[in-house]
């Protein structure tokens, strides 16, 4: 590849990151335009632009299911109904409400995609916030901080944990004896800030919860239908890829959309052209449009370049490469979305694995299934730490951050980059040094 095609899209990337950094421009305005600069530049063509996205497909089509899923019930009134429900069990308290979020988003986050549980459990939140007389961006943020580390619960519960266990051939019950604790030890930093970051809420409460209104369910014969299709999803999410004939994801959320449709359409509840015209096509837009410029950073190997330096640097050192990974993955993570970034990183470090004598040439075949020498695997789970949490460092680290900042828009306020900085700088340092101490203590003590 040609080195000024390189040049060029390492120079579109960094515009863009800066343009979302500075808030020049609105962040899908500025990711589009990156995108459609590598096109008109020919660093690709607009089949090849396409392709990248089509390699997202299952992405895509899992956040635009749930949109639409979600979407389909808000006018039976079901989220203002359970905000009020869960303000009652909180007691009206600012520190109670704001451990709730954590303890009902981990269980959930630990079995469904990080991203996923933030578009199903966020609509609660700006009900919930308005009735307690608070902003309810910082709660949406710490849902996101939540939702990320809890991915690092199970071998399913961020793409990252799968894609990296699915390269070592990691088993479900291997990921949650070997790295699960590292996922608790992650919660317990963001539960530890909570007094500090969040102080303003914390200390917030309700004086008469008497004030509080009872919001009533609208077509509750929708809504109980709503509830089947809900729990039918839910429940094919997790057994999908265990059926004869598997069933991915990203069709059960586009099938449960389709469904939600009908019954709402059918029930009266709303039309599907409400439905569709709320959709954040916003946000999907600018994934779709980040996924062409990381494709830009691979096909001109800016990404393969920088691997292998990273590669050389660690040497045969595996503590070492192991500490380094962590906070390099998780820097590289916050400005770069970290589903592509773990799939450019899992070849390129088993080819420096290959090339120090570590391990032989078997490992790149697509169809290996066999072990990793358990000497190297640290450097596995330190690029999978990484990757995890410091997709909590900016606003465009990680699709749950994206999609948050999305929801927000729709209920009248922005999650602003300087704003979401205010409070994951700290957040994602406390939790990469947690992991280091975890990786080190766990495997090398």
């Amino acid at each position: 590849m040609l080195h000024w095609q390189a040049m060029l899209s390492s120079a579109v990337f960094i515009a863009v990151i800066g343009l979302i950094m500075t808030e020049w421009i609105n962040l899908t305005v500025a990711a589009l335009l990156g995108a459609l600069l590598l096109v008109f530049t020919n660093i690709m063509t607009l089949e090849e632009a396409i392709g990248y996205i089509a390699k997202s497909h299952g992405t895509l089509s899992l956040f635009f299911g749930v949109m639409i899923l979600v979407r389909a019930f808000q006018p039976t009134k079901v989220f203002d109904y359970l905000a009020a429900r869960i303000l009652f069990l909180v007691k009206g308290e600012g520190k109670r409400l704001l451990l709730g979020i954590i303890a009902v988003t981990v269980p959930i986050c630990a079995v469904l995609p990080n991203a996923t549980t933030v578009m199903l459990l966020a609509p609660l939140i700006p009900p919930i916030a308005k009735e307690l007389s608070v902003n309810f961006v910082p709660l949406l943020i710490l849902m996101v901080f939540v939702a990320n580390a809890s991915g690092l619960l199970t071998l399913v519960g961020d793409p990252v944990t799968f894609l990296v266990g699915d390269a070592i051939n990691l088993s479900f019950a291997d990921y949650l004896l070997r790295l699960s604790l590292g996922g608790v030890i992650s919660i317990a930093v963001v539960a530890l800030t909570l007094p500090i970051l969040f102080r303003k809420i914390w200390r917030t409460k309700l004086d008469d919860l008497g004030q509080i209104p009872h919001p009533q369910i609208k077509h509750p014969e929708a809504l109980t239908m709503a509830g089947f299709i809900f729990a039918s999803v839910l429940l094919f999410f997790v057994i999908g890829d265990s059926l004869p004939v598997k069933i991915s994801p990203a069709a059960v959320a586009l099938m449960g959309a389709a469904l939600s449709m009908l019954v709402s359409h059918q029930s009266r509840v709303d039309t599907v052209e409400n439905i569709l015209r709320d959709v954040d096509w916003s946000t999907l837009i600018f994934f779709m449009s980040t996924f062409v410029l990381i494709g830009g950073l691979e096909k001109t190997g800016v990404i393969k370049s920088f691997a292998g330096i990273l590669a050389v640097s660690i040497g045969t050192n595996i503590v070492f490469g192991s500490i380094v990974l962590v906070f390099v993955v998780g820097i590289l993570s916050s400005i770069v979305p970290n589903i592509p970034l773990v799939v450019a990183m899992i070849p390129l470090l088993k080819q420096y694995l290959i090339n120090v004598g570590l391990v032989g040439t078997e490992v790149l075949t697509p169809d290996f299934m066999g072990q990793l020498p358990p000497s190297v695997l640290p450097l596995f789970y330190a690029m999978l730490f990484g990757a995890s949490l410091g997709g909590n460092g900016t606003l465009v680290g990680a699709s749950s951050n994206i999609v948050a900042a999305g929801i927000a828009q729709q209920y009248g306020r922005r999650i602003s980059f300087k704003g979401f900085l205010k409070y994951s700088i700290p957040v994602t340092i406390l939790q990469l040094v947690a992991a280091t101490i975890y990786l080190l203590i766990r495997f090398f003590g």
